[in-house]
């Protein structure tokens, strides 16, 4: 009876959390139910109002990870704080920042008057929920951090496609998307490396490496502060206020100057003793590296909530005036199930793709973890600023990825220098160079091939779903 106990806890504990997941998403229907009453079209809110849920916990286990696994991989946060702090930072983004308004087409990618019939619109919505979902939810399983919002423009796309044709999707946006495929993780990596260059020339290889760290840590510090401060500006603060670019950067320049004075009698307080060593310089980077993951939390809530619910708004709205709305309010309710169900799917699911970003990539140092942090709200300013459409999901992972190809490329140049100097040049066999990589291949090809087909593959089950409900209830 003990090992049939035993036997039973084991079975009986990795569906837990299927088991609280299947509650939420019962809740959500149940206060939609609720809320809707009885009025005409209650069955499709009720039904987006789960489909809703089940995005949002989808966003929670995999999007999130991209702004903790640094830091969990850094080790200056276990798991625990991470999804704690997480948690909460993500549902006050949620809550506090969230959009009252929210665009239903996805930005154009779809032409309005192709759907036109708010019944074709409901069920374009529930379709590029329900896929969006699925390919979010097959990629946590397989691995695999891709981009909500494109897995959300992907299945808005293929319903476009399914409920009008090929000429309702507005190419030029999707080429522009398509784009970004490429421009965002390579910038994140290309700033993430010139960080880490910057850390190595000026303070790691200095011989005095606590002094050059009094002086440039602070600086560093300034610089997140203010590239924070007008990130949170332009993407998290939209709803409290709105301010352009000019303003957000005016706001970010003194905010870091105020950070940058305010950090240097601290670094010199927490500097004071420390032995000249690396191990030494990677406590300086601790306390910003959780301020820079909180704050990273708090915009993605506030700027993904919309992924999550942002149809189910547009489908309470076509059901209630019988007509759809290119922009729609966020009803507090439906806020509420998307704020929460980013935090649950984080606390039940987000672990794995956790590690998987911190530890599994490449090897992080607080240092390192930091370039990506900073490369990440650097990246989204400039792209805001040149009017690019970016995921911050494929900048963070290009992050991680520009210091591991970084560090590999500067350790193969300095031993090279090495062996010029001392012994003939070594030709090693390729298994052994290969063993040698600082970034596992594995991932960043599981990965890169998930992000090409997380548009096509969202669009083709939106398509298809869209078809299914044309049959069921036409």
């Amino acid at each position: 009876m003990g090992r049939v106990e035993i036997a039973t806890a084991y079975v009986a504990r990795p569906l837990i959390g299927f088991g609280a997941a299947l509650i939420f998403v019962l809740l959500a229907v149940l206060v939609a139910g609720i809320v809707f009453g009885f009025a005409p079209g209650t069955l499709f809110v009720v039904i987006a109002a789960g489909l809703g849920a089940y995005m949002a916990l989808n966003i929670g286990a995999n999007d999130v990870a991209n702004n903790m696994g640094p830091a969990v991989g850094a080790k200056v946060l276990s798991l625990t704080g991470a999804i704690a702090i997480a948690a909460i930072f993500e549902t006050a983004g949620a809550l506090i920042a969230g959009g009252d308004v929210v665009s239903t087409i996805s930005n154009g990618i779809i032409d309005a008057d192709s759907v036109a019939d708010a019944r074709v619109f409901t069920w374009a919505m529930i379709a590029a929920l329900l896929s969006a979902a699925l390919w979010v939810n097959i990629a946590t399983w397989i691995g695999a951090p891709v981009s909500t919002t494109h897995a959300v423009v992907g299945g808005v796309m293929g319903a476009g496609i399914a409920a009008a044709g090929l000429s309702a999707v507005h190419w030029p946006t999707m080429g522009a998307i398509a784009a970004s495929w490429v421009v965002s993780p390579a910038l994140g990596g290309a700033i993430a490396a010139l960080v880490l260059a910057f850390i190595k020339a000026r303070i790691i290889y200095r011989e005095d490496k606590i002094a050059a760290a009094r002086k440039w840590v602070p600086v560093l510090i300034g610089v997140m502060a203010g590239t924070f401060a007008a990130y949170l500006a332009m993407k998290g603060l939209k709803r409290v206020v709105s301010v352009d670019i000019g303003a957000a950067l005016g706001l970010g320049a003194a905010t870091g100057l105020i950070a940058w004075l305010a950090a240097i009698p601290v670094i010199r307080r927490q500097a004071a003793g420390m032995e000249n060593r690396n191990k030494s310089l990677k406590a300086l980077f601790g306390f910003p590296l959780v301020i820079s993951a909180a704050l990273l939390s708090f915009a993605h809530g506030a700027n993904d909530v919309a992924n999550a619910v942002g149809p189910l708004a547009a489908i309470v709205h076509a059901q209630e005036s019988g007509a759809f709305s290119d922009r729609v309010a966020l009803p507090a309710w439906v806020m509420m199930i998307g704020a929460f169900g980013i935090s649950l799917g984080l606390i039940l699911f987000g672990p794995k793709l956790i590690r998987l970003v911190g530890d599994q990539i490449t090897k992080l140092n607080p240092m390192r973890a930091y370039c990506v942090a900073l490369s990440t709200a650097i990246t989204v300013l400039i792209a805001s600023w040149l009017g690019l459409p970016v995921s911050s999901t494929h900048i963070a992972i290009g992050g991680v990825f520009g210091v591991g190809f970084f560090r590999e490329w500067y350790m193969q140049r300095r031993a090279v220098s090495n062996r010029q100097r001392t012994a003939p040049p070594l030709t090693l066999p390729y298994a052994e160079r290969r063993r040698r990589k600082l970034v596992r291949r594995s991932h960043f090809l599981t990965i890169v091939a998930a992000w090409v087909v997380t548009v096509p593959a969202a669009a083709a089950l939106s398509a298809a779903t869209f078809r299914l409900l044309g049959v069921l209830f036409g």
